[in-house]
């Protein structure tokens, strides 16, 4: 999709060029010059009666008018070069992204050289473009019956640059790579539950193994039996669709050491179970699986960049329904890892799931580990829906994490996790654990169960019940799934350091 050229783009036949225009005294200085002598000077006086605007996320269109060979300019408004960070940069480009497509267009050109600055490497935005560009275009195809009018999509995109375009080249498929596995992720999370059931889910999972050469074993219900992972099957109980627990393997040492455990929650639809959610409440828990959608999205990047890290990502996939056979408030089961568990509330079933899961991750090896779920909407009420909850039982973890999300743009929170936490999910006068102890702090109740598999080992837990979803557009893409957590994983593993204190 992308091309790397050199030369005067202007003099080349365009369909439309897109041209970063700064906020400076001399707007058409420096690498702009020739263009505004292209058109005699007419583009300063255009910027002067404000025509074209460099303020920021304003978009500019002026035609050609037989002065260039391009039919079309589309000049992006910058603002400040002070102000202009990495963040504010892929909410333009998302901005212009999303005019381009609405042009019925095949193809365009991208002047790269007119958006560098002091604060910008020219290759982070090489990405920025490409990572942006891929998400701000993303449209989920859905079940409407469609029209006779046929479809246009750009096919093409030539990035014009005096930079080195080996470096260029690399950063705008890396770009494109991070966003389309956002997309990927989003996909899953958008499909109904009637189309993507585990079975489905566990169909992905081999065929992206097959694309990147990544290990894969999926247990069924037999094996799952034989492992004991009473936690898990306690879920499924009123399904008729078998579960699966999904493990990819990808090993980039040449030793399998410093694994780094990625587990999802892989609901497809949850009910509640006998905890039967309200009419509202419902409606939506297709979205249930946006953990194991984050986890396969990270492993598309992986498989993809190929870090030098190990990584095993585990995903429990079920539905949680209802029938004659669907385990019940008060029922004691034993997970994995032998302990037991009083079932106060079969809609708190996530975090059932998860533990069998984090017992399988340290089972393949997993020195590390990092869960990702839609788990309560407990972290709804505490941080809204723009915000990641976390919980974790080490600082030099949770500050990769961190980092991450930073360089992702993901905001992530990191709520309380005491003793007394710790002892609220123990208190059980049944089992060695309940699954629901109240709603006060009800995401850290989650996310404390979820911590009691991962014992000793260095952990951080995500809670992306808020974040999974959207209900308003926005520069980097449409309503509904967002792909939260795909990048903020895939730059964790990148540059995670096991020797970071």
């Amino acid at each position: 999709m992308f091309n790397v050229l050199q030369g005067n783009v202007f003099e080349t036949d365009q369909e439309c060029v897109i041209v970063g225009l700064f906020d400076r005294p001399e707007k058409f200085a420096g690498k702009l010059t020739s263009l505004d002598e292209l058109f005699a000077g007419e583009l300063s006086e255009l910027v002067k009666s404000g025509d074209i605007s460099a303020k920021r996320k304003e978009v500019s269109l002026i035609h050609g008018l037989g002065k260039s060979k391009v039919k079309r300019l589309l000049f992006v408004g910058l603002g400040k070069e002070k102000e202009l960070n990495y963040s504010e940069l892929k909410l333009v480009l998302g901005t212009v992204s999303k005019k381009l497509t609405s042009m019925r267009i095949e193809s365009f050109a991208v002047m790269l050289d007119s958006f560098i600055c002091e604060r910008i490497p020219s290759d982070d935005i090489a990405h920025a473009f490409a990572e942006a560009y891929t998400l701000a275009t993303y449209e989920f195809a859905n079940y409407k019956q469609k029209s006779n009018e046929p479809e246009v999509k750009i096919k093409e995109i030539n990035v014009y640059t005096e930079e080195e375009s080996s470096e260029i080249e690399l950063a705008l498929q890396t770009g494109y790579t991070y966003g389309n596995a956002t997309n990927s992720a989003r996909t899953l999370v958008n499909l109904p539950g009637n189309m993507l059931t585990p079975t489905e889910l566990a169909t992905y999972a081999k065929d992206l193994a097959t694309k990147y050469e990544l290990e894969v074993e999926i247990l069924d219900r037999s094996e799952i039996e034989k492992l004991g992972m009473g936690a898990f099957l306690a879920v499924n109980k009123g399904s008729v669709e078998p579960p699966y627990m999904i493990v990819l393997k990808y090993q980039g040492k040449k030793e399998w050491n410093d694994v780094i455990g990625l587990v999802g929650k892989g609901i497809t639809f949850d009910t509640g179970g006998y905890s039967l959610k309200p009419k509202d409440g419902i409606v939506g828990m297709k979205t249930d699986m946006g953990g194991a959608a984050a986890v396969l999205g990270a492993m598309e990047i992986i498989g993809a960049t190929k870090p030098e890290q190990n990584v095993v990502a585990v995903i429990p996939t079920t539905d949680n329904m209802v029938s004659g056979d669907a385990f019940k408030p008060d029922d004691v089961i034993t997970s994995m890892s032998g302990k037991t568990i009083e079932v106060l509330n079969t809609d708190a079933e996530g975090r059932l799931v998860l533990a069998d899961a984090m017992t399988y991750a340290k089972h393949h090896g997993a020195n590390y580990l990092v869960d990702i779920a839609t788990l309560t909407g407990g972290v709804i009420v505490a941080l809204g829906l723009d915000k990641t909850g976390a919980l974790t039982n080490n600082e030099y973890l949770f500050e990769q994490i961190l980092e991450a999300s930073h360089e992702a743009d993901e905001f992530i929170w990191r709520l309380p996790y005491t003793e007394k936490d710790k002892q609220r999910v123990r208190n059980s006068k049944m089992a060695d654990l309940n699954n629901s102890p109240g709603r006060e702090g009800h995401a850290i109740m989650g996310g404390a169960f979820v911590g009691e598999f991962a014992e000793d080992t260095p952990w951080v837990h995500l809670d992306i019940a808020g974040t999974a979803t959207t209900k308003s557009a926005h520069e980097l893409g449409p309503d509904g799934a967002t792909g939260v957590m795909v990048r903020t994983l895939a730059i964790f593993i990148d540059n995670f350091n096991p020797n970071r204190e």
